[in-house]
C-alpha cells in the first residue's frame, strides 16, 4: 500500500537529479529518494523509458514529485542544456554508462574510447554543468565499480575507467568543497543488463565466489547512495558495496 513520503527525512523537500535514473541502480536510487520525500529528476537516453520511470515514481506514494528528460550524458552540450533547464537542486547522482567488457586484445578501441566518453567523461560533463547549481549542503555521488581494484580479465577498460572515476571523486571533494563528492563502487549487481545469454551461469558463479553468497540488488546500492547523500561528514569517500568480493 502507498505511504505518504516522510517529511522528517534528510531528503524531504530536497531536489535530487539522477542521471541514468530509469533502470537498475539509478531507478532504485530515484525510487528510494522519492520514498524519503525528495523531488526527483531522472534522465537517460531513452525518452520512452524516462516517461515510464516518471510514471512509476509518481505512483510510488501520494504527493510524490518526479519529472524527467531524455539525455545522453556523453554529449557535453546536451548536458549543459539539461542543467540550464532544470535550475537549482540539492544532490546529483550519476549512474548512466555504457561500457565495453572485453579483454584488451579483443576489444575494439573505438568501443573502448566510447566507454570512456560515457562513464568517465559523461560524469565529468554532469559535474561541470551541475555543480554550479547545487545548493548549500548539497552533494554529488559518482559511480565506479569493483574492477578498479579487483583484477578481472575481461574488464581492463572498465577497471581503468572506474579507477579514474574514484580518483576524480577524491579530487573533486577538495576542489568543489563545501559541496560533498563521493563515489559508490558496486560489485556484481543483479540487473537485467548484466550477464547476457550466460546470465544464470554468471549469477551462480558470483554467488559461489563471494562471502555474501549471492549477487547484490539495485536497492542495496541505492541504500548506500542515499547514505552518502545524507551524511554531512562523508566526502572524498569510495564506498564499496560488493558482498565481500574484495575480501574474497
Amino acid at each position: 500500500m502507498s505511504q505518504v513520503p516522510p517529511r522528517n527525512s534528510a531528503l524531504a523537500d530536497r531536489r535530487v537529479v539522477v542521471i541514468g535514473g530509469t533502470k537498475g541502480i539509478g531507478f532504485a536510487t530515484a525510487e528510494a529518494a522519492v520514498a524519503e520525500g525528495a523531488e526527483v529528476v531522472v534522465a537517460s537516453r531513452d525518452a520512452a523509458r524516462v516517461a515510464g520511470a516518471v510514471e512509476r515514481l509518481g505512483a510510488k506514494a501520494p504527493g510524490a514529485r518526479a519529472s524527467g528528460a531524455s539525455l545522453d550524458i556523453a554529449d557535453a552540450e546536451a548536458v549543459a542544456r539539461f542543467f540550464g533547464q532544470i535550475g537549482p537542486f540539492d544532490h546529483l547522482v550519476t549512474t548512466a554508462a555504457h561500457v565495453v567488457r572485453k579483454p584488451l586484445l579483443e576489444a575494439d578501441l573505438a568501443e573502448a574510447r566510447a566507454s570512456f566518453d560515457s562513464k568517465f567523461w559523461g560524469q565529468v560533463n554532469a559535474v561541470r554543468s551541475g555543480a554550479p547549481l547545487i545548493r548549500a549542503g548539497g552533494s554529488i555521488v559518482l559511480v565506479s565499480g569493483i574492477s578498479s581494484r579487483r583484477g578481472i580479465g575481461t574488464m581492463a577498460f572498465p577497471a581503468a575507467i572506474n579507477g579514474a572515476v574514484e580518483a576524480l571523486a577524491r579530487s573533486l571533494a577538495i576542489s568543489l568543497a563545501p559541496i560533498r563528492v563521493n563515489a559508490v563502487s558496486p560489485g556484481y549487481i543483479d540487473t537485467p543488463g548484466h550477464g547476457g545469454p550466460e546470465r544464470a551461469a554468471t549469477l551462480a558463479k558470483v554467488a559461489a565466489a563471494i562471502p555474501a553468497g549471492r549477487p547484490g540488488r539495485p536497492e542495496e546500492v541505492a541504500q548506500a547512495i542515499l547514505y552518502l547523500l545524507t551524511n554531512p561528514f562523508s566526502t572524498g569517500t569510495v564506498l564499496d558495496i560488493d558482498g565481500g568480493h574484495l575480501a574474497a
